[in-house]
This record gives structure tokens, C-alpha cells and sequence, in this order.
């Protein structure tokens, strides 16, 4: 699989009349009355070769745009250019695991400009100012609402794994007091020195160790190296969650702005001299 993650990016529009669903196509389509044989058929068409349930989203989004084609009256190019536009959308919030829904609305918006004015050969009139509005709110209530979703099922997850190497571990058992700081501000430790008292006599070795708190309240063991070992560990995984939470606030915020509804720009026209 591949480990590269595209980062996301603004994508050129550019006219999709005929692109992916052809004149022989689009006629195939309109004989499709039941919802299971227009599922076939578009998967047919539009070669859907995904494993379920991916296969059952992207047919569903298939079948909702023809279907709103019909309540529209929409002729064969108007569907055809349609399907292209929720195909290049969707294709274009996969490309990438990150949230790239700001530049999946600028697509979008230029992709209905792109058919809705007459500036040949880079556009063309093939919807009204009234569809292109239509559309819009279209593709904000069945797929732009349901961005967050599209992005879960169709890219990969990605998971930071995070390890940390301990150099100068053996070192920790020294008679000085030094002072021992992890990179990041993350603990602040103060060691005392070990106070070891030995009888030259056959009574067995003692040895004393005084313990002080941490700068957040725990009890460290000056000589143990594995308790600190452990103490970081918690100190970095608590730092974790803690910047977990703040990114899903992030994300919460910015997923909501996508659903207001946007408008399309009416196309500058000049006045009468």
C-alpha cells in the first residue's frame, strides 16, 4: 500500500461533457426504472470495482444524483455532465486522508461555473444560474454534509507511532546530585545523593535511598531507571490525549462550516451602453 500522503491541494476545473457516461450510456440509463437495475447499470458505466460496503456508498451517491436529474428534468448531457461533477468531487476528497473540504468547495463551485457560463472553449451554458443553484444545494445536503464520512470509509487511516530512545540510562546511579530534564518540558526531576553505608563486619550490605516528589506530585526512586523509564512514558501519553482532544475540538469547528450552503456567483454581464 502506498505510505505517501498527499497533501491536500487546489484542483483546475476543466469541462466533463461525455467524460465518464457516453450519449449510448445515458440512453442505457433512462431505460432503468427499478433502483436495483439503475445500481447495475451505473456500476457498469461508471466501472465501480469496490468491495462492500465502499461499493454500496458510491453506487447510493450514484443513483440519489440520477434521480435528481429526473425531478429536474435534466436532458442526457445535463446527467451525463452531472455525474462527472459528483465523480470528480468525490475523487477529489479521497485523494488524500486529510481535511481538504475547503478545497473540495472552491472544486466544486468552479466545476458548476465551468458548465453554467458561455465562454467557449472553457465553459459552457449547459445549466441555468436557477440549476447550477440547484445543484449546489444538491451536492451540500448528500455529500458535502456527509464529507467526514466519505473521508472515514473510502481513505486509509493513518496512526503515528511513537518511540522514544533513552540514552545515558546507567548513568542515573551517579553520587551527584544533577538535575535530569526530558526534551519538551515534560518532567522536571531532582535526585539526591544515595547515602551508602557499609559494615566491614560480616553484617550484610544497607543501603539507604531517599525519594522526592516530582513537579506534578508523584514519588520517583532515585535509583531506579526503569521507574523514570515509566514516568515518561505516562508523562508523553497524557501529552498525547491531551493534544488528541484539542485536534477533534479542531476538527468538530471546521466541520461545521461546510455546511452552510454556498451560492454560485451570477456571471458579471454588462450594462447596455
Amino acid at each position: 500500500m502506498d505510505t505517501n500522503i498527499k497533501i491536500p491541494r487546489d484542483l483546475k476545473a476543466k469541462l466533463l461533457l461525455w467524460t465518464d457516461v457516453s450519449y449510448h450510456n445515458m440512453e442505457l440509463i433512462d431505460q432503468m426504472d427499478s433502483v436495483p437495475d439503475l445500481e447495475r447499470t451505473l456500476c457498469s458505466v461508471l466501472g465501480v470495482d469496490l468491495p462492500e460496503p465502499n461499493k454500496g456508498v458510491l453506487l447510493e451517491l450514484f443513483v440519489q444524483t440520477v434521480l435528481f436529474c429526473r425531478e429536474c428534468n435534466f436532458n442526457k448531457e445535463q446527467t451525463s455532465a452531472l455525474l462527472s461533477i459528483i465523480k470528480s468531487i468525490h475523487e477529489a476528497n479521497i485523494e488524500t486522508p486529510l481535511n481538504n473540504s475547503e478545497q473540495c468547495l472552491r472544486y466544486c463551485s468552479d466545476l458548476l461555473l465551468c458548465h453554467s457560463v458561455r465562454r467557449p472553449p472553457f465553459s459552457i451554458n449547459l445549466f441555468s444560474f436557477e440549476e447550477a443553484n440547484c445543484i449546489l444545494n444538491f451536492i451540500q445536503d448528500h455529500y458535502v454534509r456527509h464529507y467526514k464520512l466519505y473521508k472515514y470509509i473510502f481513505t486509509p487511516q493513518v496512526k503515528l507511532d511513537l518511540f522514544l530512545t533513552y540514552s545515558g540510562m546507567s548513568e542515573l546511579g551517579s553520587s551527584a546530585a544533577e538535575d535530569s530534564s526530558v526534551p519538551g518540558g515534560v518532567i522536571n526531576m531532582m535526585e539526591d545523593e544515595a547515602n551508602i553505608k557499609r559494615d566491614d563486619s560480616s553484617e550484610a550490605q544497607e543501603t539507604s535511598t531517599t525519594e522526592e516528589e516530582a513537579s506534578d506530585g508523584r514519588i520517583i526512586k532515585s535509583d531506579g531507571s526503569k521507574d523514570l523509564k515509566a514516568l515518561i512514558e505516562q508523562e508523553v501519553r497524557e501529552q498525547m490525549q491531551q493534544l488528541s482532544r484539542q485536534l477533534d475540538e479542531s476538527i468538530r469547528g471546521t466541520a461545521s462550516k461546510p455546511n452552510r450552503r454556498t451560492h454560485v456567483p451570477k456571471p458579471n454581464q454588462k450594462g447596455k451602453k
